[in-house]
């Protein structure tokens, strides 16, 4: 054995020597710890042995140089402990297995705990020993590792962030980030705006939390005809949102409708709310119970406006009505993800309802639940604690539910259900603001956006959507007298319980150092989708959570978790896709006559009885009603929600047997198939709310048939040659193509 022992001693005299060699190269770079895996069963530890492989294990070893540049050097004392050992050391010149190739790359010395990894002789064999301590070892080195390695503290800019700026900063200070509250000329990592998505233009690269449109899309009267929509193709699942009519428009319908009821039934009365189109905090909302109690003029405009029916028997207690302000992150829009935060608020009224009647409707202490009508009210109490009070917990509301036997499962359930469907009816004109103000291959950030909705549960317990706050306060202080005549803003506990929660642990879904995998995701309508489903994030941050002491998230995810329960509903995203596809021009978000007659002739949905002449007055028909009902836009030509009437209309005259949802599905299938399979992600890609080069259809295609277009050169000049082939087919306005 004294011969063994002499040579395992040159080959670790050799290795060390190549090791010196190695550092004088590197010079004083400061190296990074690896951990290192337990190795497998076919090379137990207990069998301390070291195994010199042939010409594959060479191989072996000049792959691991080339993965990873960090040594390790033995000691004195290493070399002592080694050297006591090595009498039951044997020498293998054989060629190992093909699995136990794979774990050449580590080399253990009993009793050292020490690990050289990565360490081949001057000939090109492979050394490996294994010992007894092995997995302690790589205990140690884990948590060495841990300690040592430092990631950049993530950056954030506050400059913005304006009525959320102190549940930011102890936000940030919780998560130890740094925050730049005047903002700074290198890029952040993320950015915090407190009303819209704005800047654009300055901001290349990170995340900021407002989604483009989403203010827009929020309003009470593009909600209302999203809404409206999805009740058009799926009324059962649609039907927690009120009966409502878009005001001064539909006024004649409204009128109509209740003077209709009225006649077949004098005992009815029906009690509506209105509620102005760009109002907050409860500005302008008033009841009626007559259509002639309209208020319909604001000086000499016509005031847009939204009218509901009035929801009657609500949920009381302490006889009181309520709402329920829960809090909702959309984390990305491709693909679609939703978290909903585990505590919300409860907002009460500050006197005991009654039923509405003609000398009650002013009352809005009594009906109306905004927090910012009440707080002026001489009975509103600031809450000390979590179950008390005119603001109170969700949890602490639906605790005392439980306690009278309601079965508060079944109530968040159909809470995340209302959630996950709404922001389904929103999404697909989300997508076309994301693409009008970030094109793909613009330089930009990518999006998140933390949503409040407001929710009405009735007597049965059904939850109704009251409306959806793209700007939801945030702000953790009141407004308090403390002394005659004297206010001052102090601390509120339950705003900050809540609130602080929902902004540290959207910052900490949206750390950009953290990525987690992903897995593919079945389509909607059968077969492989291009969308990847991130894995669930509350137990991928356990462990960093235990590191940094900060307690479990208080955001679930809710979709795509529940994907496989909603993902039908998904229908009017797909015509949104085809909307997208057919757009042309970058930055555009509505369509011109020549792109509606392109996408009638590449589907082949013109016939013998609907030619392009009908096309052509079927466009005209349907973008002069919509351009009446939406005078503020300044863009001529076919939106979104014109678009999709136009589609349920071909969808209807093409498959008149069927029902409205079938018609839809029919037709969807059809042009989906005309255009081929690579069309689907192509427009998936043109919508990714991360940054992606251009969209080039035909590049895509072409890339199919032609590897060389892989390399640069060719990808630019193909998309260069799309970009002018748009600007020939740009689409004028549509008062000129109208006259043409």
């Amino acid at each position: 054995m004294s011969d063994h022992y002499v040579k395992v001693k040159v080959q670790l005299e050799q290795m060390k020597s190549f090791e010196q060699d190695e550092e004088e190269k590197r010079g004083e770079d400061a190296e990074e710890p690896v951990l290192v895996s337990s190795p497998p069963a076919s090379l137990s530890p207990e069998s301390s042995s070291i195994t010199i492989s042939g010409t594959d294990a060479s191989r072996a070893s000049m792959t691991c140089k080339h993965r990873g540049k960090s040594r390790m050097k033995l000691g004195k004392d290493d070399k002592k402990s080694s050297g006591k050992h090595m009498s039951e050391v044997s020498l293998h010149g054989s060629a190992v297995s093909a699995h136990t190739e794979k774990n050449l790359n580590r080399l253990h010395i009993k009793g050292t705990g020490k690990i050289l990894q990565g360490k081949s002789e001057t000939n090109g064999n492979y050394v490996t020993i294994h010992h007894e301590s092995s997995k302690s070892t790589q205990d140690t080195r884990r948590e060495e590792g841990f300690k040592t390695r430092r990631r950049r503290p993530v950056t954030v800019d506050t400059s913005k962030a304006k009525t959320s700026l102190e549940a930011l900063k102890i936000s940030i200070k919780q998560l130890k980030w740094k925050e730049f509250p005047l903002g700074r000329r290198a890029a952040c990592d993320i950015y915090w705006h407190g009303v819209s998505f704005h800047d654009n233009e300055n901001i290349v690269s990170g995340q900021v939390n407002k989604f483009p449109g989403m203010v827009e899309m929020l309003r009470k009267i593009n909600l209302s005809r999203a809404m409206r929509t999805m009740q058009e193709v799926f009324p059962e699942e649609y039907d927690f949102y009120p009966r409502s009519w878009i005001l001064p428009e539909e006024y004649q319908q409204f009128s109509s409708q209740i003077r209709m009821v009225k006649d077949n039934d004098a005992t009815v009365n029906t009690t509506f709310i209105v509620k102005p189109d760009g109002g907050s905090q409860g500005d302008g909302i008033y009841l009626i119970r007559d259509p002639s109690d309209l208020k319909l003029m604001t000086g000499s405009q016509a005031k847009q406006a939204v009218v509901q029916e009035y929801i009657q028997k609500p949920l009381l207690i302490d006889k009181l009505k309520f709402d329920i302000r829960l809090y909702v992150l959309i984390k990305s829009l491709e693909p679609l993800e939703i978290y909903i935060a585990k505590e919300g608020l409860t907002r009460f009224c500050t006197e005991p309802y009654q039923e509405p009647s003609q000398k009650n409707l002013s009352h809005v202490f009594m009906h109306l639940t905004n927090y910012s009508l009440n707080v002026h009210s001489g009975n509103f109490v600031h809450s000390d604690s979590q179950n008390t009070g005119s603001k109170r917990t969700l949890s602490s509301v639906l605790y005392r539910l439980a306690a009278k036997g309601v079965d508060i499962k079944r109530v968040w359930s159909d809470i995340i259900a209302l959630v996950i469907k709404t922001v389904i009816a929103v999404a697909p004109e989300l997508k076309v603001y994301y693409q009008a103000d970030i094109p793909p291959g613009k330089p930009g950030p990518t999006c998140f956006q933390i949503l409040g909705f407001d929710i009405l549960l009735m007597k049965n317990l059904k939850p109704v959507l009251l409306e959806v706050n793209s700007n939801p306060s945030m702000r953790i202080e009141h407004e308090q007298e403390v002394a005659p005549g004297v206010f001052e803003y102090v601390p509120s506990p339950v705003d900050e319980e809540v609130k602080v929660g929902v902004i540290r642990d959207t910052l900490r879904l949206m750390d950009p150092s953290h990525r987690k995998p992903t897995i593919p995701q079945l389509r909607a309508g059968g077969g492989e989708h291009g969308e990847e489903i991130p894995m669930e994030a509350e137990s991928q941050e356990r462990s960093r959570d235990e590191i940094g002491a900060l307690p479990s998230l208080c955001l679930k995810q809710v979709y795509p978790k529940y994907t496989k329960q909603f993902s039908f509903l998904r229908l009017v995203e797909r015509i949104a896709a085809l909307f997208i596809r057919f757009l042309g021009v970058k930055g555009n978000m509505r369509l011109g006559p020549t792109a509606f007659r392109t996408f009638i002739r590449t589907c082949k949905l013109s016939t013998s009885n609907f030619t392009m002449a009908s096309v052509d007055i079927l466009y005209i028909d349907i973008t002069r009603r919509w351009s009446g009902a939406t005078p503020e836009s300044r863009e001529a030509g076919m939106g979104l929600q014109a678009f999709v009437e136009a589609f349920f209309y071909l969808a209807g005259r093409r498959f008149k047997s069927l029902a409205r949802r079938e018609q839809v599905l029919s037709l969807l299938e059809l042009c989906e198939a005309q255009l081929g399979p690579q069309s689907a992600v192509e427009d998936r890609r043109s919508v990714s709310c991360s940054r992606a080069l251009p969209r080039a259809v035909k590049t895509q295609t072409m890339c199919l048939t032609n590897p060389q277009l892989g390399s640069p050169a060719p990808l630019r000049r193909a998309a260069s040659q799309e970009y002018r082939l748009h600007q020939r087919l740009k689409p004028r306005t549509l008062r000129a193509n109208v006259e043409n």
